[in-house]
């Protein structure tokens, strides 16, 4: 039988409440053997909850504060110091979980993971990498947030990250690396772009220069490289444009009492196209360039997309993604001159 892996739950800083992570830490675990979770939140609430799951692989950790969605980060650093994202952290940083998992306030998670877990060496500021979906099935994008004003060394930095997440994550023998640019010519972007694009040619990585925003999703870069503004923007931006689809093809298929018999008909390739394009099934976006796996979940995850997130965090802490980064920060970050 394969090593357990114990994943720390924020259970109360999602917006549907300890229920759902309760839920998500059964199925979860119903599914893998292998895992195991503390539910990291009020006993008063959790306990309950789980009365009736006997599942002696879920434990309750207690935490008496919560940190909200509106708590200024400074606030939930310095005053909430039993709160079950600041004990979820903890629990990485003391070796009783392998990886934590929050769905809550995105900048107070990142505050607190780098507070607590600090940040490997080499790399100046953690950044926020998720998958997005392409021709060819998805894409690996960041910063998507965490850092709205970068350096050209910030995003030389992000692409290494980046590189070896698509490596152990995702099995790339050589993963493709790619700068979000407003064209393909080196010419061409802002001067930290321009930069960064310099740098990148001089890596040990599979730099294949820059790619604009179509690129994303065409399937022929596996790591995009943009700072949090950009990136932030992009992300929400598809997030978007898939519901606008899916709007449209539901009021096209309702117009007329023939659009609605075609679109019985065309059910089950709506359900396909439906399901890949849900933004549950790529739940869960890694805080990189930390000593210790962090995963940030949508606020709103419901059981399905929970049980993604936590999935993620377990498959990067098989796969020992920090100690891979590390090589990769060893091996492949040309440090500036002294």
């Amino acid at each position: 039988m394969s090593e357990t892996v114990t994943i720390a739950l924020d259970a109360m800083s999602g917006d549907l409440g300890a229920k759902t992570a309760v839920d998500a830490a059964v199925s979860v675990t119903g599914k893998y053997s292998d895992l195991s979770i503390i539910l990291v939140g009020d006993e008063a609430v959790l306990r309950p909850l789980l009365s009736s799951k006997n599942d002696d692989r879920i434990v309750v950790q207690h935490a008496s504060e919560v940190v909200t969605m509106t708590d200024p980060i400074a606030q939930a650093l310095r005053n909430k110091k039993d709160s079950s994202m600041r004990i979820a952290v903890n629990q990485v940083r003391e070796g009783n979980a392998a990886a934590c998992v929050s769905c809550g306030n995105t900048g107070a998670l990142m505050a607190i993971a780098r507070f607590v877990l600090k940040t490997l060496p080499g790399i100046d500021r953690p950044a926020i990498i998720t998958a997005l979906p392409n021709i060819n099935g998805h894409v690996q994008m960041l910063d998507l947030g965490a850092n709205v004003d970068c350096s050209a060394e910030h995003l030389y930095q992000f692409a290494i990250m980046g590189a070896a997440l698509s490596a152990v994550v995702d099995n790339v023998e050589n993963p493709r690396v790619g700068l979000l640019n407003i064209g393909s010519e080196d010419i061409k972007g802002n001067e930290v772009v321009k930069e960064a694009g310099k740098l990148l040619e001089d890596a040990d990585l599979n730099y294949i220069g820059s790619v604009e925003g179509d690129e994303i999703y065409m399937g022929n870069v596996d790591v995009v490289v943009a700072d949090g503004f950009v990136g932030n923007v992009a992300l929400k931006t598809s997030e978007g444009l898939a519901k606008l689809i899916k709007s449209y093809l539901k009021q096209e298929f309702t117009r007329t009492p023939l659009s609605k018999v075609m679109g019985l008909v065309a059910t089950p390739v709506l359900k396909k196209l439906a399901r890949r394009i849900d933004p549950d099934r790529y739940n869960g976006a890694s805080l990189l360039g930390l000593r210790g796996i962090v995963i940030k979940s949508h606020g709103n995850a419901g059981v399905l997309a929970l049980e993604n997130a936590i999935g993620i965090a377990r498959l990067e802490a098989k796969k020992d993604l920090i100690s891979l980064i590390d090589t990769y920060i060893e091996t492949k970050l040309i440090q500036p001159s002294a």
